[in-house]
C-alpha cells in the first residue's frame, strides 16, 4: 500500500473509532505530520490530504466502507469492528489491518509485510 494511502486509512479509521476531531495524523515511519482535513459520518468520509493535494473518501454504512483514493486512483475497502479494522486497498492488491487504542493504532500492511504506527492530534 503506497506510504499516503495508508495515512488517509490510519486518519478515517482513528477518527471514526475515536470519534474525536483531528486536522492531521501523525506518520511514526515518516516521522512526521500529514494535514488531512474534512467531513467523517458512520456514512460519509470526505477528506483532504494537503501533503499530496488528493481527495480520499467513500460512503458506507454497518462499520462497512467503499472508500477511493483519487491520488492514486484507487478503491479500498474498510470494515470496522469495535476498535479493530481490516480491509483491501485494490490499488496495491493487497490487505491491511489494524486496532485502535485511543488516538493511536497500528496498521499492519499485509503487502510489505510490516507494522505501521500513526497517532491521531485532536482538537
Amino acid at each position: 500500500m503506497e506510504a499516503n494511502t495508508r495515512a488517509c486509512v490510519a486518519y478515517v479509521v482513528l477518527r471514526l473509532i475515536s470519534k474525536k476531531e483531528s486536522s492531521d495524523v501523525y506518520d511514526y515511519t515518516q516521522g512526521r505530520h500529514i494535514n488531512i482535513g474534512g467531513t467523517i459520518s458512520e456514512s460519509n468520509i470526505n477528506v483532504f490530504d494537503y501533503s499530496r493535494s488528493a481527495h480520499f473518501g467513500g460512503s458506507g454504512s454497518n462499520g462497512c466502507y467503499d472508500l477511493f483514493d483519487y491520488g492514486h486512483s484507487s478503491h479500498i475497502s474498510l470494515e470496522i469492528k469495535g476498535d479493530q479494522y481490516s480491509g483491501y486497498d485494490y490499488g496495491s492488491s493487497c490487505h491491511f489491518s489494524g486496532v485502535v487504542n485511543g488516538n493511536q493504532t497500528s496498521l499492519y500492511d499485509y503487502g510489505n509485510g510490516s507494522y505501521f504506527q500513526y497517532s491521531l492530534y485532536t482538537l
